[in-house]
């Protein structure tokens, strides 16, 4: 049975699109076959993000019933795969309400849909949130973010839908931003892992690759994997190296993985 996982946030910034590609990479890594969908229709970041940004078929065409959704399902080098948005301005106005439908149609092939939906609280948001089982939340350890956030939840709960969690991304633990347990008393979800801020995101963006696949023994790597191994129920144990000046360069001339 394929589990269909939204990322979600009601806010912008947060850090939504890479949580569910990082998360879908740790997926991997306890080898579960897992398909990244990006359904900001608007605004599109995953091909961009993944260096993919000319596509033939994408979500969109199949939203309008030109293609099977299995005609825009791309494989990144990473091994991870993904149906992307197009970023042409004539798809900006795609009907998402048969997203639902599309979706559907991965049932079966694959072990988890993990859909990165848009940010705020619009149509094209409440179509991702309708096509999915299961709902996470991102959020930033802010005020805004975090209101934001409680949005998604109580809409996610009017609609039926099992709201998993929260992933609190880019804490610097600072004593400006809001604690953990205000973050859980307000929500009334469990966090369900911390991300921090990282220069190692901006060095995947360039590579246009994923930190979980170019730092795999890195901290924040390592935080992805324990989400998702608590998520299918499965244990972890933290694999960290020293990140040297020395392990950096042997990393980049190949001589270590």
């Amino acid at each position: 049975m394929t589990r269909f996982i939204l990322v979600a946030s009601a806010k912008g910034g947060t850090g939504k699109t890479t949580t569910a590609l990082n998360l879908a990479a740790a997926m991997k890594h306890f080898g579960k076959d897992v398909i990244v969908v990006d359904a900001n229709l608007n605004t599109p970041n995953i091909a961009l993000q993944l260096g993919a940004s000319k596509l033939q078929t994408t979500l969109h065409d199949v939203l309008r019933g030109k293609k099977h959704i299995t005609e825009a399902l791309y494989l990144h080098n990473s091994n991870l795969k993904i149906i992307p948005g197009s970023i042409s301005l004539n798809d900006l106005n795609t009907n998402p309400d048969t997203l639902r439908l599309a979706l559907s149609a991965l049932e079966g092939i694959t072990d988890f849909v993990i859909i990165d939906s848009a940010a705020g609280l619009g149509r094209e948001t409440l179509a991702a949130i309708d096509s999915t089982d299961e709902v996470i939340v991102v959020t930033n350890p802010e005020i805004p973010a975090v209101t934001d956030a409680l949005k998604i939840i109580k809409i996610a709960q009017r609609l039926n839908k099992q709201v998993n969690g929260v992933i609190v991304t880019r804490t610097k633990y600072s004593n400006y931003e809001l604690t953990f347990k205000n973050i859980e008393t307000i929500l009334e979800k469990p966090i369900l892992g911390v991300i921090e801020e990282d220069n190692k995101f901006k060095i995947a963006l360039k590579k246009k690759d994923i930190l979980t696949n170019l730092f795999p023994n890195s901290k924040n790597a390592n935080n992805y994997k324990r989400i998702a191994a608590n998520l299918l129920g499965e244990n972890y144990t933290e694999q960290l190296k020293e990140e040297s000046f020395l392990y950096h360069l042997f990393r980049k001339f190949g001589l270590i993985k």
